[in-house]
Parts: C-alpha cells; sequence; structure tokens
C-alpha cells in the first residue's frame, strides 16, 4: 500500500510518499486486494444495471430488488427469519436502538460498547445502565437490582429490558462470553442485542460470527446487527431479527424512513462477498488464514515481551502503550520501518490505557506478518514498551 505524509510545505504542494504495509484497516478477508477477481464481475455488471445512488429512503423509493436479495441472504446467511440493510454501520446502531427502546424500557449496555451504541442508547430516552465488561455475573446482578427495583421514583416494573454486548469489541480485540450471557438474558427474559460488526465474516468454522464460534442458538439472540465494511469489503450495516422486528423497523427506524437507501453497487458487492464466503472454498480458505494470520501474529508479539489484549482467533490485536506520550512516538516509528499502524488513546481508551491496534487480514502472507513482527520489535526496544519482560519497558 502506498501513503501519503503530508508535510509542512502542502501550500506549496510537496508530498512525501512512502511504501507500506498496511496493519491497521479493517480488510479481515482480503477483498480490497482481491476485489477484481472474487467480486469484480457481479459488481461491475450491477453498475450498468443500476444507479449508484437510489435517492429516496428505503420507505419510500430506494428499495430495488437487489435490496430485497440481500436480505434474504444475509438472514439465511446469520440463522435469522429476516433481515434489512442499512446505507450506513454507525448509522445501523445509533438508529435502530432508538427505534427498539425508549421512555420506561432499560438498556444494560457492556461499559465497552461502541460509540455507536451509546449514542444510540442516549438518543432512545430508555434508562441506561452500564455493567462490567463481559462478565456474565455482573450482567446477572444488574439484571436482578432492576427487576427487584423497578423504574426509579415510581418503582413500577420496566416496559422491556435489553441488554447490548459485541461480538468482538474493537478497541479490546476480546471475544463475547455470548453463551454465558445469552443464559442469562434467558433466564431473566431479557431481550439480546448483539452487535457484529467485527465479528461478523471473521469468527466461526464458516464465518457467521459470534454465535457459531460460541456454540449459541441464533434464536436465543432476539437481534443480530453487522456491519459490511469489516469482512464484506463494502459499506453499510445490517439487522436480522424475527420477521415481526423487522417490519417493525422499517416502518420507524429513521434509518430507513429517512435516510438514503445502501448503493445498489455496495448491495451487489455484499452479496457476492457473502456468496464466496458461505459457498466456495475459497470464503472457507479465506477463514482460515485469517485465523491462522490472527493467532501467529497475536503469539509473536506476546514472545516479544509486549501487553497484548484480545483472545485468540480474533483479527483485532490491541497492543499497550499505556504513556499516551507513546502514541506519536509508536505511529511515527512504525511510519520509519514501513509500516503503517492505528494508535488509539484517550477519550476511545482511558488516559492511561493508550495502545496500538492492529488489525490482520487473509491478505497477509506469512512474509508479511514475520516482516512486521520484526519491525515491531525493533520499535518497541527503541520506545520501551516490553513490559510484560520489564515494568520499565
Amino acid at each position: 500500500k502506498t501513503f501519503v505524509e503530508l508535510t509542512s510545505d502542502d501550500l506549496k504542494s510537496k508530498k512525501v510518499t512512502t511504501n507500506c504495509l498496511n496493519l491497521g484497516s479493517y480488510n479481515y478477508l482480503g477483498f480490497a486486494d482481491d476485489w477484481l477477481a472474487t467480486c469484480g464481475r457481479d459488481v461491475l455488471g450491477a453498475l450498468d444495471e443500476w444507479p449508484i445512488a437510489c435517492g429516496s429512503p428505503r420507505s419510500e423509493f430506494g428499495t430495488t430488488t437487489l435490496h430485497t436479495k440481500l436480505e434474504k441472504q444475509i438472514a439465511a446467511f446469520v440463522g435469522k427469519e429476516d433481515a434489512v440493510v442499512f446505507n450506513m454501520g454507525y448509522g445501523t446502531n445509533s438508529t435502530t436502538l432508538p427505534a427498539l427502546v425508549g421512555h420506561g424500557d432499560l438498556v444494560l449496555s457492556d461499559e465497552l460498547n461502541h460509540a455507536s451504541i451509546v449514542n444510540g442508547c442516549r438518543a432512545s430516552g430508555a434508562f441506561i445502565r452500564s455493567f462490567a465488561h463481559n462478565d456474565a455475573s455482573a450482567l446477572e446482578a444488574a439484571l436482578r437490582e432492576a427487576i427487584a427495583l423497578g423504574v426509579p421514583r415510581t418503582r413500577r416494573p420496566w416496559k422491556k429490558i435489553l441488554v447490548v454486548v459485541e461480538g468482538i469489541y474493537s478497541m479490546e480485540g476480546e471475544i463475547c462470553d455470548l453463551k454465558t450471557i445469552a443464559a442469562v438474558c434467558k433466564r431473566y427474559k431479557a431481550y439480546l442485542y448483539l452487535d457484529e460488526a467485527h465479528s461478523i465474516g471473521a469468527l466461526g468454522a464458516t464465518g457467521r460470527g459470534a454465535c457459531e464460534r460460541c456454540g449459541v442458538d441464533p434464536a436465543d439472540v432476539d437481534i443480530l446487527m453487522g456491519t459490511f465494511t469489516k469482512s464484506f469489503g463494502g459499506m453499510g450495516g445490517y439487522v436480522a431479527a424475527s420477521r415481526a422486528i423487522v417490519e417493525y423497523l422499517r416502518a420507524a427506524c429513521p434509518g430507513l424512513v429517512n435516510q438514503d437507501a445502501m448503493s445498489c453497487v455496495l448491495c451487489a458487492q455484499v452479496a457476492r462477498a457473502t456468496t464466496v464466503i458461505s459457498e466456495t472454498e475459497l470464503g472457507a480458505a479465506k477463514l482460515q488464514q485469517l485465523r491462522d494470520n490472527a493467532n501467529y501474529f497475536r503469539s509473536e508479539l506476546i514472545k516479544a515481551g509486549l501487553h497484548v489484549y484480545g483472545d485468540y482467533d480474533s483479527p483485532v490485536v490491541p497492543v499497550l502503550l499505556y504513556n499516551p506520550t507513546k502514541i506519536a512516538a509508536f505511529s511515527r516509528e512504525c511510519l520509519d520501518q514501513g509500516l503503517a499502524v492505528v494508535v488509539v488513546g484517550f477519550p476511545a481508551t482511558t488516559l492511561v490505557k493508550s495502545r496500538a491496534r492492529f488489525c490482520v487480514s487473509a491478505a497477509h502472507t506469512k512474509a508479511d506478518l514475520e516482516d512486521a513482527v520484526r519491525k515491531i520489535k525493533v520499535v518497541a526496544d527503541r520506545i520501551k514498551i516490553k513490559y510484560a519482560a520489564s515494568p520499565f519497558g
């Protein structure tokens, strides 16, 4: 990949270009690299037949046969009765949650949920309470207390309780303890909303996400949400659920009633990518390569003495920098080594948990990752971040 580094002489139109290995983008299954061979024909064919933009919301003139075909395909892929697609992943959460809950409802949200979930919950008007990250015991305690005490002041029962979690937490690289959490929700009759933005198409033997990886029946998760920007080489998102819930969202969700429909070209891209993932040997090979790459990269960084967050099989590999002054230092040193990385600090993390977040792809070769590990070790020695080997890095 070629990245452009803007210098202080930008106004004089001077640029410096550097060839880098991309370790930061959400190209989990490598469709951005082999697009012409895997998806190009279907997408270019759709471009000949359909407009680039629909110019209308789904509720008016924005629904085409490509949208309905894709929704049936996604519903079948994730194991739900019906699905609806959105033009934006962030907007899927931030507009769906206000349609599902409101005044008199309670949302129990994992404390490390994505900003789109946080903002969607805040916009809903529901009462919001967070529980300790990925902790089913803390969730159960919160549910017991909420059911026992009811709505503050009136003590009336909640109209509904919705538990919101993620399949893979995007800043932690951690896989949801879905089996235990789903059992808790079922025991206390709470609805369960699972954000699979980073897990769909990346986790599970056939890429069907956290449910497949954790051995959970999709019927035990009331609402499955995901995005097409990570594993599908596209853009947008989906919500899959019972037909009654999906039909309600089509009529009440602002992301469908007021926003422009998902592009027909992107519908073709996601449909083809889903077919490759679920029906071809190439898709199975991509999934296996992603797991192998992610697990190799994670294990090598751990061996190098770095503090690495997350679980094996997760393509998100965060490395702790801790000191905020090391955020820019790590990024610049990696750039000098020919590595393009993402670094994250406050307010996306707590002030003293700054980190680098690597995203591994099936398109990375073993040689790519070996070279990257070697260079990261050099940078780690230079800026002193081998905290697993020494408290001084």
